[in-house]
């Protein structure tokens, strides 16, 4: 079949860039030039879309390995600027391979919205090629990967932002708020956090089924195993609202303990002054299905130490949210909206609670702690690269939030009390579990 110009891959055409009437005075040269790689349900509601509210920002180009969701993505960036012009506009360019786009030299930066199992890889990938990068969490599949990651970004001086959006003033600025309370002793001496995530359920049989020949199923499956093709494993063929069922696929993602608890995870390290190391022990239990294709964990809870002697639950039975508990009160903060409409939990209406109501009218005074207020993260990383302030959710930063949320997940697995080194990113005296801080990788795709 012959393809058109939207369903042409890899092609590397000259750059068409958007005219200047839809950004003002922001001139070419004054404009950051993005590629978008992995352009469906997350990109498409989240990151393309606030990347869209910025005129010094520019769209060039988009990548996926299934050419349907690459062609409807080159229409929405292209219907973006029409509506912005007012006039026809065709001018984005579209990737099959995500090493075509990383080798175009009219492109700055990257945003990262794929599958899990892809995220270190690429931004690994991506720094090498010296774009800055925008990158969804979890920061890694591994924790081996994710320390990878965040030392080849540390190495190449480029500008990588974590998608922790919960760090930005907008859309949720309690959760800065809580941590800035708790950071300066509202509550006296923090104790203990608890942290709750929703859950996922177990999943049908999914029998074998062919590939469609839109997708490169093998660049989709990326450094994990080959496995059969069926869609309730990778995402929907029809559809961008719908979870993907990859997410509930320990193969590519450990479930909701990475998917959510990175979030809440990194804003429990925020409050505790802690986003720099993790956990000194860990333990806990979980139930896994027993049958059906999907396979992450069900009903959980577990728990760890600090070497501070701070103590954490994490567990499906807490409200969704991070309580933090100290010898003199405590502070409850949760969202109060969705990233996207198929995120399974209910927004709060309530964002930001305490054991004593005037804790919360407490006024930070100025020779306390005071923490990095940044704007929204897509935001907060465009004035990253163009002006040089500080990301709010750097490599390492994700990376300890990432790695914790897997020290847990690692604890269900075991079933027995582990000890973590922070420093040297090891188990101590478990060669078994130290087994698993790391999975082979296909190396056609190995990093």
């Amino acid at each position: 079949m012959r393809l058109s110009r939207r369903q042409t891959l890899g092609a590397i055409a000259a750059p068409m860039i958007v005219p200047s009437s839809v950004f003002g005075r922001n001139a070419p040269s004054n404009r950051v030039t993005i590629g978008a790689i992995g352009v469906g349900r997350i990109s498409r509601v989240h990151d393309m879309k606030e990347i869209h509210k910025h005129a010094d920002a520019q769209i060039v180009a988009v990548c996926d390995v299934d050419t349907k969701r690459l062609g409807a993505g080159m229409q929405l960036v292209d219907d973006r600027y029409a509506a912005s012009t007012g006039k026809p506009y065709s001018g984005t360019r579209g990737h099959s391979d995500y090493r075509e786009l990383l080798a175009a030299k009219d492109i700055d930066a990257v945003l990262i919205s794929t599958p899990d199992h892809q995220h270190a890889p690429l931004a690994v990938h991506a720094v090498r090629a010296g774009k800055h990068v925008y990158l969804q969490k979890p920061a890694s599949l591994t924790i081996a990967e994710g320390r990878r990651m965040a030392d080849e970004v540390k190495q190449s001086g480029r500008i990588l932002q974590i998608g922790s959006q919960q760090r930005g003033q907008d859309p949720w600025p309690q959760f800065h708020r809580a941590c800035e309370l708790v950071r300066n002793g509202r509550i006296g001496r923090l104790k203990h956090v608890e942290i709750g995530l929703p859950g996922d359920p177990s999943g049908p049989e999914a029998p074998r089924m062919p590939i469609p020949s839109n997708l490169d199923y093998d660049a989709w499956l990326g450094t994990t195993p080959e496995v059969y093709y069926t869609e309730t494993r990778v995402h929907p063929q029809n559809s961008f609202e719908d979870r993907p069922g990859w997410l509930r696929m320990e193969q590519f993602g450990a479930g909701m303990i990475t998917g959510w608890g990175a979030h809440h995870v990194d804003i429990a390290h925020w409050g505790m002054d802690m986003e720099h190391s993790g956990p000194v022990e860990i333990w806990g239990s979980a139930e896994f299905p027993k049958s059906g294709l999907w396979n992450v964990h069900g009903p959980f809870e577990t728990h760890a130490r600090y070497a501070n002697g701070v103590t954490m639950t994490i567990s499906g039975a807490l409200p969704n949210g991070v309580k933090f508990i100290g010898d003199k009160g405590w502070v409850f903060v949760q969202r109060t909206g969705a990233v996207s409409s198929s995120d399974p939990s209910k927004p709060a209406d309530v964002p930001l609670t305490a054991s004593d109501p005037g804790i919360l009218d407490s006024v930070i005074g100025p020779n306390e702690v005071r923490l990095y207020k940044a704007p929204e993260q897509h935001r907060n990383w465009l004035d990253a690269i163009l002006k040089g302030v500080p990301v709010s959710a750097p490599a390492e930063i994700g990376h300890r939030a990432c790695s914790t949320c897997l020290l847990h997940h690692i604890a269900m697995k075991t079933g027995r009390r582990l000890k973590w080194d922070p420093v040297s990113e090891r188990f101590i005296g478990d060669d078994a579990a130290n087994a698993m801080l790391n999975r082979p990788q296909r190396a056609k795709y190995a990093i």
